[in-house]
């Protein structure tokens, strides 16, 4: 068995993570593998595993680009003894399908978004691309069904695999109270300021303005929320947060961090995580289960995957989507719960991860799909 993993590029991101993730667990499993994307920061993390990388401009949606692309690919399979190609993102699964059929080798693909079906003549077929190969897996349930309703999907094609969560990175006792203490200082809140964080770009489907005016609304008076996550680019939205957050009372702090490899900082010194995608759900979302393995306790919005990783008062909490006023009182009800019932949430949410949503596990269940679709 010899896999070839493709994506667009190697940047940031959950895809970009996993990707590195299953390559670790293949090198762990001494199973030979690469790699072809556009390149970027992660290559070297790659490198370090010794994966081999191949550069290729894979993120382009020129159609001369995809087919010089997937005789490239077809070369690479061939020549390189590859037995299975799992590519991750739509332009370059058509570079993929391609690069199939030119070398014979079978690939795989991983559906990792709720794509956007409009116009319909158009995305339709686009997408339809990511089911072309001999299997297709969906990061949770409601991507599933979301394949299956909108595009017809055979089911048995379709393989569950949820996203994980790095338990050994995120764990309740990776970050001392001393820690925790100095990177709240760090982001200018006071020692007794309740933090909620909602780590996620600055794009108005994740919803930011939405926490904003929660935070508005609380009857809290003293508490912080710190938005991790870049505008790329996109400055007015981010100008739009600034003045919501320049008009709460005072007592209500807002803090932007562009972006942090200290995440398990951040979550430790924060009372509360949020992910309150509004416009449209979340695939599955990694940050409620990080957050989870970590011991802190997490509010959703209720729809696509935070349904799945969030069991409502056991292991976090849901609210409805784009509704302010119900995020305001379910993060005031959550700050004022007695400390023997936050542990106990807490310790559910951690067992829940370990169990069911972790690296380990999904990385597990990739490995077991290769082997079955290779013999």
């Amino acid at each position: 068995m010899k896999i070839l993993q493709v994506l667009p590029a190697l940047e940031q991101g959950g895809v970009e993570r996993g990707t590195i993730e299953i390559a670790t667990a293949l090198s762990v499993a001494g199973v030979p593998s690469a790699v072809a994307s556009a390149g970027g920061r992660l290559v070297r993390e790659l490198e370090s595993l010794g994966v081999e990388h191949f550069t290729l401009p894979l993120a382009s949606k020129n159609p001369f680009v995809v087919r010089r692309n997937a005789i490239r690919l077809a070369k690479i399979a061939k020549e390189g003894g590859f037995t299975l190609m799992h590519v991750r993102s739509r332009a370059p699964a058509w570079s993929v399908r391609t690069a199939s059929r030119l070398s014979d080798v079978p690939f795989i693909s991983t559906w990792h978004g709720l794509y956007g079906t409009r116009p319909r003549w158009l995305k339709i077929p686009y997408n339809r691309v990511m089911l072309s190969g001999l299997k297709t897996i969906a990061v949770s349930d409601c991507v599933r069904d979301h394949i299956i309703s909108v595009y017809g999907a055979d089911p048995e094609k379709i393989v569950r695999i949820h996203r994980g969560a790095d338990v050994g990175t995120f764990r309740p006792d990776a970050v001392s109270a001393e820690s925790a203490a100095e990177m709240k200082s760090s982001l200018g809140f006071a020692p007794e300021t309740p933090v909620i964080t909602l780590p996620a770009r600055l794009t108005f489907w994740k919803g930011q303005k939405d926490l904003l005016a929660a935070l508005g609304m609380m009857n809290h008076s003293d508490v912080g929320v710190l938005l991790v996550g870049s505008d790329q680019g996109r400055t007015a939205y981010s100008d739009e947060l600034k003045a919501m957050a320049a008009r709460l009372p005072e007592g209500k702090k807002v803090v932007f961090l562009d972006h942090s490899d200290e995440m398990p900082r951040i979550y430790a010194m924060s009372e509360v995580v949020v992910s309150a995608s509004s416009a449209q759900p979340e695939a599955f979302g990694r940050v409620i289960p990080e957050a989870q393995a970590m011991g802190r306790l997490v509010v959703g919005t209720a729809h696509g995957g935070a349904c799945e990783t969030i069991s409502d008062g056991e292991t976090g909490f849901l609210v409805p989507p784009a509704d302010p006023a119900k995020l305001a009182e379910t993060l005031d009800k959550v700050l004022d719960l007695p400390e023997n019932e936050k542990s106990r949430i807490a310790s559910a949410a951690v067992e829940s991860v370990r169990t069911s949503f972790s690296v380990e596990r999904m990385c597990a269940k990739t490995l077991e799909l290769y082997r079955s679709v290779c013999g």
